[in-house]
């Protein structure tokens, strides 16, 4: 098969990341022969150099035209000041707004190999298995904002409508009755319209799926029992805001960002990210963990209906940190840190050789033989 893929390296370690995302593609489509055709656009602050745009107006024709999109990370500290008034985050946003990506859905696993390195007890987050689904073109981000003249008060608008909430909690509760058949709604409905708005709808399509339980969180309580007992999650049901907030809280979790992909999912269109930031610092040192990044082009693959060729990029991720094959962030004891890109080319031969021995794929990373 053919397929077409729209890659947006961005800014800071994303070009690194997606570098190896796209090793790990090409030994996919050597082995299960497929093409995948890359065509490359800009966004973010790399745009705003190039262009004077964060999203250009090719950019996002490159991506209405492909059947996916594979983006790397957005920002820059020297566009921080918040008094400009042309951000690189205002591409992505953009681009979610032009492409209708209104479903962030984001995958929270605790790694066996990896809760040594968590902040949390291994008993707490042992067996966690959460998947957070976040609308994204609605709420404050988007909403009308505004200073007074005197600069003294500001204020920002948050909407949501019916429609928005409607079409995103059906997504939810169809993946709930393929996990464990609870969804869990995370709002302010004590004090915020929006979020009553959201727990009625939500209630209600709830009454079609008989099979799959709801549950109802005030965001401050559930903001604790993320810590306490993720375990006691399965699908998680949000609003924008506090869907970036409970993310970000459910990254530590796995022990390490540099682990949590996530995709962007439209009627017509899916954009797939690593949750990560531009981490600037080690732009271009090699020592960005590309695992997250790798994740997303799975999760790019079974969106695509391609499961087969997924499962075997979440495999090599597996024996990657069952080799301890990985980069400074999450290699605990280990004495040696891989690259960047050592990393990637590991997860593009366990793929390509799935059946050469631990003993050997260790030699291969420790440069003592190749693989014939």
């Amino acid at each position: 098969m053919k397929y077409s893929i729209a890659v947006i390296p961005g800014d800071g370690i994303g070009p690194e990341v997606t570098n190896q995302a796209k090793k790990a593609l090409d030994a996919v489509a050597e082995i299960y022969d497929h093409v995948f055709l890359y065509k490359e656009a800009q966004m973010g602050a790399c745009a705003i150099d190039a262009t004077g745009n964060p999203l250009p107006e090719e950019t996002i024709e490159i991506c209405k035209k492909a059947d996916a999109i594979l983006f790397g990370a957005i920002g820059d500290p020297k566009y921080n000041d918040p008094s400009l008034k042309i951000r690189p985050e205002q591409g992505l946003l953009n681009l979610r707004q032009e492409l209708d990506l209104f479903c962030n859905i984001n995958p929270v696993r605790a790694y066996d190999q990896l809760i040594k390195n968590s902040p949390l007890r291994r008993e707490i987050i042992k067996g966690t298995d959460i998947v957070i689904f976040r609308e994204i073109t609605g709420g404050i981000y988007f909403g009308k904002k505004e200073v007074s003249k005197d600069g003294k008060s500001a204020f920002d608008v948050c909407s949501y409508t019916v429609a928005q909430i409607s079409r995103i909690t059906h997504l939810a509760f169809k993946a709930a009755q393929s996990r464990k058949n609870k969804v869990t709604l995370i709002d302010k409905s004590n004090v915020l319209e929006t979020s009553r708005l959201w727990r009625k709808t939500v209630t209600e399509i709830a009454k079609q799926y008989k099979d799959v339980e709801l549950e109802h969180l005030y965001a401050d309580n559930a903001a604790m029992k993320l810590i306490l007992n993720p375990k006691k999650f399965d699908v998680i049901l949000t609003e924008n805001f506090i869907g970036d907030i409970i993310s970000d809280e459910a990254s530590v979790i796995s022990g390490s960002i540099g682990l949590l992909a996530s995709s962007s999912i439209g009627n017509e269109n899916a954009l797939f990210a690593p949750v990560h930031g531009t981490f600037p610092e080690a732009k271009g040192k090699d020592i960005a963990n590309p695992l997250a990044s790798i994740l997303s082009a799975a999760m790019m693959l079974e969106h695509l209906g391609l499961h087969e060729e997924a499962n075997a990029i979440e495999r090599a991720v597996e024996k990657s940190l069952d080799l301890n094959i990985t980069t400074e962030d999450i290699k605990g004891k280990n004495k040696y840190a891989a690259p960047t890109s050592k990393v990637g080319d590991f997860i593009a031969d366990y793929i390509l050789n799935q059946q050469d021995s631990n003993l050997n794929f260790k030699n291969i990373h420790m440069g003592q033989s190749t693989i014939i």
